[in-house]
């Protein structure tokens, strides 16, 4: 039975429930009807694929339980069955209230539930089963409970990549059947502040009206929209404002990582008089559209505090009170408007000394995204101090275009461990976008699946059972191909045989920045040709390629399976170019010219006719213009162009 997440406890029974083309739902006369109307229409469009009046149930309250024939019936209470009683009994009341016990038996359905959120998980099962089975339903009670209260998905939105409000409804729908109950959409600049229209113009922004529809959506689906501004450091598009220049804690880039990028100004000033009355302009505009408590305030990688106008007061307290202390005056601000706090975790955790002071109601994020991130060591730290804390790994997609599954799949079994261990309240996934965000959602869906199932059990669902899943959750593909597809792209780059973090080659080349800028992600793109053999890229490129040609095999059944499966194509075309451009370096590099000319004239059209397809591509998921997300085309056809390596092998070697 492909159900992800997989419920705790599941006994099969002999025959089978035929669900009536128009069937009816028995509400318990203490059911609230407008908490549910949301609820029986998900399992009226239980299928994504169904014609009208392919599957109807009407929605009508009934109390008699003797008119039960052929219905779903739901009641509020605590399941009837004594194990059932014993194990609620045994819960945290943070996870009780999600218990729900499913009896499917020949004569109908029973959901029991004690709060609305149970009712919501035995919706989400349900719907899986219908998906899985059609109207014939085999016989079976489920008892099920997660394992973390807050399971989340975080969606980074600010580097080049803003979805529209399509995309992101259809991403709140997908996730609430993976019993997700938290979604955040990381901002730095791409809300559309009123007074800044002029920062965020070029690379689009949500709209307040935007965020209140999928703020409505959310909550009909029983998912928490957590406001996400960051509001310390990551703030380097509005502080190349003119107008706002004056709150960086330093002016001017400056060269870190051994001179090989620069750290522009991303951080604010935190003892300047501007920066809270800044920072309370944009909560005051921001919040109001959002209804949850919670709120992000991000504070994390403040690399250029002690550097400038804070140095003085860095030098007296030391750097790490003067961020706790501008810390805590953001707390401040936060509870006048009546939100609780989160905040991501790595700052602090350079100084422990200083948990143990921090507000009691924050929301420590603990965040690391390799194999073996030391979660182990860190979560404990939050969890002495009685801070209450989230683990956050991550779907390692970012500045790979086609994924590293590998890694995202063993961090995200660290986290869930560690967290559980040191009794973690949350679990959230992140999707970053470093690099411009070229990656797209399909390739990202392995590791929301594999994460939803672990912060839901704590268990890891087998590859068969994640691919069913995806298969027909995500992919609407019978056939399987598409997601069988979409792993063997995620582990494309371990043909390589080159591991480097948070990057691959497959996506880090193409998208390498321009070496004169400096810039931090992918900044080695341009030098992975001097470390991996042109036997292994082409090994990697053969097997982008085996892909390629399953995915034109796909038969989705639904517009948006048939959308997944072309965004992998185009990530699979964009990995191809990076081993395309690795190999053209190495024919530079060992003086074969006339064949790196011949290369270079074929990549040129390639890349060309990739751009426009991109482009072509880009409305039909995100706002504004692909500007901001895939400059790298024209980058590397200049590279094409010039006919010259930008790092020698000597140089490259050596990082």
């Amino acid at each position: 039975m492909n159900l992800l997440p997989a419920p705790r406890s599941l006994k099969r029974r002999a025959g089978s429930f035929v669900l009536p083309p128009r069937s009816s739902v028995l509400l318990d006369s203490s059911v609230n009807s407008l908490d549910t109307r949301a609820l029986i229409q998900r399992l009226q469009n239980w299928n994504p694929a169904q014609h009208p009046g392919g599957n109807q149930i009407s929605f009508r309250r009934h109390s008699d339980a003797r008119q039960a024939a052929n219905i779903i019936t739901i009641k509020v209470e605590a399941p009837s069955d004594g194990t059932a009683r014993s194990t609620l009994s045994r819960l945290k009341p943070a996870v009780r209230d999600e218990f729900y016990q499913l009896d499917i038996r020949p004569e109908g359905i029973r959901i029991e539930f004690q709060e609305l959120p149970g009712l919501r998980a035995a919706v989400a099962t349900l719907r899986q089963m219908l998906r899985e089975y059609g109207r014939t339903l085999p016989c079976l009670t489920a008892q099920d409970w997660p394992a973390f209260a807050r399971r989340g998905v975080m969606l980074d939105i600010s580097r080049g990549r803003v979805p529209n409000l399509a995309t992101l409804l259809d991403l709140a729908d997908k996730l609430a059947d993976l019993k997700i109950n938290e979604l955040q959409l990381y901002i730095e600049h791409t809300f559309a502040y009123q007074k800044f229209t002029s920062v965020w113009r070029e690379w689009g922004a949500l709209t307040a009206s935007e965020i209140r529809k999928l703020d409505e959506r959310c909550r009909a689906l029983g998912i928490d929209l957590v406001p996400n501004q960051n509001s310390f450091g990551h703030m380097r598009e509005f502080l190349a404002s003119p107008e706002l220049k004056p709150l960086a804690e330093i002016a001017e880039p400056w060269p870190d990582g051994g001179g090989t990028f620069w750290r522009y100004p991303t951080t604010f000033a935190p003892n300047h008089p501007g920066t809270l009355k800044f920072l309370r302009a944009l909560y005051d505009e921001l919040l109001p559209n959002f209804t949850s408590k919670f709120f992000n305030v991000g504070c994390d990688e403040t690399w250029d505090l002690g550097r400038g106008q804070s140095a003085k007061e860095c030098e007296q307290l030391g750097r790490h009170r003067v961020y706790f202390n501008f810390l805590s005056s953001i707390h401040r601000e936060v509870t006048q408007r009546g939100k609780r706090m989160m905040f991501w975790g790595d700052i602090i955790l350079h100084s422990p000394d200083l948990i143990p002071e921090l507000p009691h109601d924050v929301i420590a994020l603990n965040w690391g995204y390799d194999a073996d991130h030391p979660f182990k060591r860190e979560a404990p730290q939050f969890a002495r101090a009685g801070i209450d804390f989230y683990v956050c790994p991550g779907t390692s997609a970012w500045s790979t275009l086609i994924g590293k599954h590998d890694t995202a799949f063993a961090n995200l079994k660290l986290a869930a461990r560690e967290g559980l261990r040191n009794g973690a309240s949350g679990y959230l996934i992140t999707e970053w976008g470093d690099g411009g965000h070229p990656q797209p959602l399909a390739v990202v869906w392995l590791p929301f699946l594999m994460g939803a199932a672990l912060a839901w059990s704590g268990k890891a669902p087998t590859e068969d059972a994640l691919l069913n899943a995806a298969s027909r959750d995500i992919y609407h593909d019978r056939s399987g191909r598409v997601a069988a597809a979409a792993l063997a792209l995620g582990l494309a780059h371990r043909k390589l045989k080159y591991v480097t973090p948070n990057a691959t080659p497959l996506g880090a080349t193409l998208a390498a920045p321009r070496p004169e800028t400096h810039e931090l992600f992918c900044r080695d793109g341009l030098k992975y040709y001097a470390r991996v053999s042109g036997a292994n890229v082409q090994a990697a490129l053969r097997e982008i390629q085996r892909q390629r040609n399953v995915l034109r095999l796909n038969r989705a059944s639904t517009p948006s399976g048939r959308l997944l499966a072309s965004e992998l194509d185009l990530a699979a075309r964009m990995a191809t170019e990076s081993g395309r451009i690795l190999l053209w370096q190495q024919a530079l590099a060992g003086g074969r010219r006339s064949t790196a000319k011949e290369m270079a004239k074929t990549a040129i059209d390639s890349l060309r006719k990739l751009e426009s397809d991109f482009n072509a591509f880009w409305p039909s998921r995100n706002k504004a213009t692909p500007a901001r997300c895939s400059p790298f085309f024209q980058w590397r056809i200049a590279d094409y162009l010039c006919g010259k390596l930008h790092f020698s092998r000597e140089v490259a070697q050596k990082g």
